[in-house]
C-alpha cells in the first residue's frame, strides 16, 4: 500500500497543518516562488514515486495565482511517478460560475474542473460546494463533504433557544441545505427570494415563511460582501424575528463585508476555519467568528476519528 504524502499549497497553510496534525503526519516539502514577472514556479522537495499524494489548496487569498499553483503542484507530483494524486479545495475557485445564466456568459467552474483534470488530479475533495452540480463537470472522483454536522451541533451548544429557531436560506438556492438542517433539528424553515441588479448588490428581497417571536439562524455556503446575509438579518427583524444568528462556510469577507456585519442586527456570526482570513476579525462584533471545522474525510489512510 502507497504511504501518504500530505503537501500545502499557500493559500492557507494554517488549516493545511491542522489537518497533518490531526492525521499525525508532517505536511510534505514543498518551495512556491515567483520570477520577477509573477509566474509561479513550485518545487516539490521530497520524493513522490508510488505514493499516494494530498495536496490542499483552498480558493482564497489570490485566487488566481493559488489555482496556478495547485495545477503545477498536482502535474509535479504527477509526472514524478506518484501513484494518486488528490487535490483538496475546500472552497472550490469560481463556483458561483456553474451555468449560462445570460447570453455569451462564462461556465467558469466547468474550465477549473477540466484544468485540475488536464494537471493530472486524480480525485478531488471539496465542502459545501456552491452548486452540487459542479461534480458532474468532472470525470475523475469528486468528494463533496458538508459541514451539517458542524453546524448542527454549534446550533444546540450556542443557541439556548433552538427549540424556537427557525432555520432561513438568504437565497433559493440554499433550501435544500436548510431543510435538512431544519429536519434534524425538528424545527420550521424559510427562505428568502432575492433579485439582484448585479454581481454582489441585492435589489429585492421577499421572506417566504413566518418568523414572527421566533429565532432565526440564516445559513449559507458563503459570505463575500455579505450584501445578501446583512439585507436578509435586515428582513427577518422587520417581519418580527427576536434574534438573528448567520452561520456560514466560507466567510469571505471581501471589501465592505466587516461593516455590513458590524451594523446588521446580528446576535452572533459563526463561520467555519476553511478560508483563510486576511482581514483582522477581531474588529467585528460577533465574538463567536471563530474556525470550528477541522475536517478530515473519513475513509483518509491513519484517521481515527472517523
Amino acid at each position: 500500500m502507497p504511504n501518504i504524502v500530505l503537501f500545502s499549497g499557500s493559500s492557507h497553510h494554517d488549516l493545511s497543518q491542522k489537518v497533518a496534525d490531526r492525521l499525525g503526519l508532517e505536511l510534505g516539502k514543498v518551495i512556491t516562488k515567483k520570477f520577477s514577472n509573477q509566474e509561479t514556479c513550485v518545487e516539490i522537495g521530497e520524493s513522490v514515486r508510488g505514493e499516494d499524494v494530498y495536496i490542499i489548496q483552498s480558493g482564497c487569498g489570490e485566487i488566481n495565482d493559488n489555482l496556478m499553483e495547485l495545477l503545477i503542484m498536482i502535474n509535479a507530483c504527477k509526472i514524478a511517478s506518484s501513484s494518486r494524486v488528490t487535490a483538496v479545495i475546500p472552497c472550490f475557485p469560481y463556483a458561483r460560475q456553474d451555468k449560462k445564466d445570460k447570453s455569451r456568459a462564462p461556465i467558469s467552474a466547468k474550465l477549473v474542473a477540466n484544468m485540475l483534470s488536464v494537471a493530472g488530479a486524480d480525485h478531488i475533495i471539496t465542502m459545501d460546494l456552491h452548486a452540487s452540480q459542479i461534480q458532474g463537470f468532472f470525470d475523475i472522483a469528486v468528494d463533496n463533504l458538508y459541514a451539517e454536522p458542524a453546524v448542527l451541533q454549534w446550533i444546540k451548544e450556542h443557541i439556548p433557544e433552538w427549540k424556537n429557531c427557525i432555520i432561513v436560506s438568504p437565497d433559493a438556492g440554499g433550501a435544500k441545505r436548510v431543510t435538512s438542517i431544519a429536519d434534524r433539528l425538528n424545527v420550521d424553515f424559510a427562505l428568502i427570494h432575492k433579485e439582484r441588479k448585479k454581481a454582489n448588490e441585492v435589489d429585492r428581497m421577499v421572506l417566504v415563511g413566518d418568523v414572527k417571536d421566533r429565532v432565526a439562524i440564516l445559513v449559507d455556503d458563503m459570505a463575500d460582501t455579505c450584501g445578501t446575509i446583512c439585507h436578509a438579518a435586515d428582513k427577518l427583524i422587520d417581519a418580527g424575528a427576536v434574534k438573528v444568528y448567520a452561520i456560514l462556510t466560507h466567510g469571505i469577507f471581501s471589501g465592505p463585508a466587516i461593516s455590513r456585519i458590524n451594523s446588521a442586527p446580528f446576535e452572533a456570526v459563526q463561520c467555519s476555519s476553511l478560508f483563510y482570513q486576511f482581514t483582522t476579525l477581531a474588529v467585528l462584533k460577533c465574538p463567536d467568528l471563530q474556525g470550528w471545522i477541522v475536517w478530515v474525510p473519513s475513509d483518509f489512510p491513519g484517521n481515527k476519528f472517523g
